[in-house]
């Protein structure tokens, strides 16, 4: 709202701000930044300020860091004196997101050559629909939205034999009973069958380009 302002003016002073769920579109950070904001993200598993923090973007199943190349993704992973050591008397909880000391967020970002980090989406809205019975196949993906920016999109292919077929506010209600009510999908797409690339993998940007046409 204050970007849309004609009566906007630069900041004397820079001022730095937060951003948490999902990622603001870049077209947003950009204008935010124009007007003397710097922007950063954070999660909810540590303390009020964070500083001197290691981040990396890694390949959650090689465990190694992605190319710094501003394209390649993995699941950003923080470590540092004000991120978490664990959550409060749930040691299972704690052994999915943290190895090595370091935290698994949960996020999907990449690395730029300068350390940029840029968040792309969460892995934990696929999870969340993988586990509904009736689910065979599941993406999510950023939808154009004139008011928030940006709201979740969910592709969903079902599975063969259920006698009662979720429909879409099945799947969005289901969402919302597992997770925070926010980071639910505002809109669901069924389809046959998702796209993929030659080795099974979802063609997520296809799917972005479906979203965004069906927003217009």
């Amino acid at each position: 709202m204050l970007t849309n302002s004609p009566k906007a003016e630069p900041l004397q002073n820079t001022v730095q701000i937060l951003t948490a769920g999902s990622p603001p579109p870049s077209a947003v950070l950009f204008r935010v930044e124009s007007l003397g904001f710097v922007s950063s993200t954070k999660a909810t598993q540590g303390v009020p300020i964070v500083g001197f923090t290691e981040m990396d973007v890694v390949d959650p199943n090689a465990g190694k860091g992605v190319k710094r190349d501003g394209v390649s993704r993995g699941e950003v992973v923080l470590r540092g004196g004000c991120v978490m050591l664990g959550y409060f008397k749930d040691p299972l909880g704690t052994s999915k997101c943290m190895k090595d000391g370091w935290f698994y967020t949960g996020d999907v970002g990449v690395m730029h050559p300068d350390g940029y980090l840029e968040v792309k989406d969460s892995v934990e809205i696929d999870s969340v629909l993988y586990s509904h019975p009736a689910v065979n196949e599941a993406a999510v993906v950023a939808r154009p939205d004139e008011f928030w920016g940006e709201t979740p999109c969910a592709f969903v292919s079902l599975e063969d034999g259920f006698t009662h077929k979720p429909d879409e506010k099945d799947i969005i209600d289901y969402c919302r009973e597992k997770m925070a009510y926010f980071m639910a999908p505002k809109t669901v797409v069924f389809k046959d069958e998702l796209p993929k690339t030659s080795n099974r993998k979802i063609q997520k940007y296809l799917l972005r380009e479906y979203a965004k046409d069906s927003a217009r």
